[in-house]
């Protein structure tokens, strides 16, 4: 199936009317480069996509599109039709509508782009080329005589990219791109040559690995300002929350119950020893750009100050199968070069459906901080995640269960009680660090449901069974 499209076309405050529906060949909804392309054949005149109207189809991709449009000049008369338009479809404003969605603000991005790729000797030569845009970016590509560069744009739920790349790149330069500007949740980026690596090689995904893990490393004491709290006390109370509210309504009693069941494994990740840092928190392949050399990493929107075992776990999910073992091994032992007293191979095991918890988290983070006519983009997607969590407690990767590496200084790791930050002391490797013993404990038809209590605070669902020493 593929995506058609149509638009309601406006001019300022004027509705000039409409026009569609057209097939393009790109199925993804935030994909709107041909339907600029395609609209500006037909009207004759520049277009700017605002916004996604309505939409037929779910998963993002493929359906019918409808797209608030704004002409930048009025096209020919008898292009456009005049057809029955929905009560406050073009006028109704939110609140949680981003800026590139309004004409006027949109203008005004555009405006500073073109400013500040003046200001660092780029002036800009031709037509801004509209990319990308939905509820959770716009992007722009800018030409100069230089070469390209590139605009962002972010929600107010979206991290500082702009802090978060200023961060890496004083560890480590060539990880990130160049920016060439910042402002309010904007950036403009040097244009990095070469594709995403989504069919990355075992030769690339250790060569963006290696150098990452590094660079966390270095700034596991560097907390960027303003970078939110991810931390696992802190997510832990957030799956509560999310697991009390309205998305409890998607799931069966049985999936809540494997999911709070999974409560005690924050506690024990935190035993693996692993530094709180900068987290990417989108580490996949298609955010990995290369030429053949090393690659760069790009879109830093959901990075949190957390665990870093999300990375890892993240680059897993989105690998080809015949890599995956060498993603999970070049993360690990990249970590234990750099903390020699850690255990990655357990963290990763033991957070595989944390990760998807913390996704279904920043999913509802998503849908509550858009608008109305964007929820399609997202709706369903946090009990999508839940349900994936508790199926990854059944089936685990065994890419991740037949991992094994020699660990330096085994058993030094100290444990932490964290409701209380206190250390409990030296531990020895105990039957907790089997998956196979992981699996009986959480499987989700022999796990036993026992009462929550509070620990120093938040309710967790401890038991016996679960405490490191008995």
């Amino acid at each position: 199936m593929s995506r058609t499209v149509s638009a309601w076309v406006t001019a300022g405050e004027d509705v000039l009317g409409a026009v569609g529906p057209f097939p393009v060949d790109v199925p993804w909804w935030q994909e709107v480069e041909p339907v600029v392309t395609r609209l500006e054949d037909l009207l004759g005149v520049p277009v700017l996509v605002l916004r996604l109207l309505t939409v037929d189809g779910d998963g993002g991709r493929d359906g019918h599109a409808t797209y608030h449009v704004e002409a930048l000049e009025r096209p020919a008369r008898g292009l456009l039709e005049r057809r029955p338009l929905d009560d406050g479809l073009l006028t109704r404003d939110s609140g949680l509508r981003t800026p590139w969605a309004r004409a006027a603000s949109l203008r005004e991005l555009l405006d500073w782009a073109a400013s500040a790729a003046e200001a660092a000797g780029r002036p800009v030569t031709g037509r801004v080329q509209q990319r990308r845009t939905w509820n959770l970016a716009a992007l722009f590509r800018l030409p100069t005589a230089r070469g390209p560069v590139w605009l962002k744009a972010t929600p107010h739920f979206a991290a500082d990219e702009a802090a978060v790349v200023t961060a890496f790149a004083r560890v480590d330069p060539a990880l990130v791109p160049t920016l060439l500007g910042q402002g309010d949740r904007r950036i403009l980026m040097e244009h990095v040559p070469g594709e995403d690596c989504w069919d990355a090689s075992a030769g690339t995904v250790t060569a963006a690995m290696q150098p990452f893990v590094a660079a966390q490393a270095a700034l596991a004491s560097n907390r960027p300002a303003g970078l939110r709290d991810g931390r696992t006390s802190v997510l832990a109370t957030r799956v509560d929350a999310l697991l009390d509210g309205p998305v409890a309504a998607e799931l069966t009693p049985q999936e809540i119950a494997v999911t709070r069941e999974l409560t005690v494994r924050w506690f024990q990740l935190a035993e693996c020893g692993l530094p709180d840092t900068v987290v990417h928190g989108d580490f996949h392949p298609g955010n990995w750009r290369s030429d053949g050399g090393r690659p760069v990493v790009m879109d830093f929107a959901d990075a949190y100050w957390g665990n870093p075992v999300v990375d890892g776990l993240r680059a897993h999910d989105f690998l080809h199968e015949r890599v995956r073992a060498t993603a999970a091994r070049a993360w690990a032992e990249a970590w234990i070069a750099h903390v020699p007293e850690s255990d990655p191979v357990r963290a990763l095991r033991l957070a595989e459906p944390l990760a998807e918890l913390i996704n279904a988290v920043r999913y509802q983070e998503f849908l509550d901080g858009i608008e109305p006519s964007e929820r399609p983009y997202h709706e369903g997607d946090p009990a999508a995640a839940i349900r994936k969590a508790v199926r990854s407690v059944r089936h685990p990767s065994p890419f991740l269960t037949d991992l094994s590496l020699p660990r330096r200084g085994a058993g030094a790791s100290t444990e932490f009680l964290r409701a209380r930050r206190r250390p409990l002391g030296r531990r020895r490797p105990s039957p907790e660090d089997r998956p196979t013993d992981d699996l009986r404990r959480f499987h989700a038809d022999t796990a036993p449901l026992h009462p929550r209590r509070r620990v120093g605070g938040p309710a967790f669902a401890w038991r016996p069974a679960d405490l490191p020493y008995r």
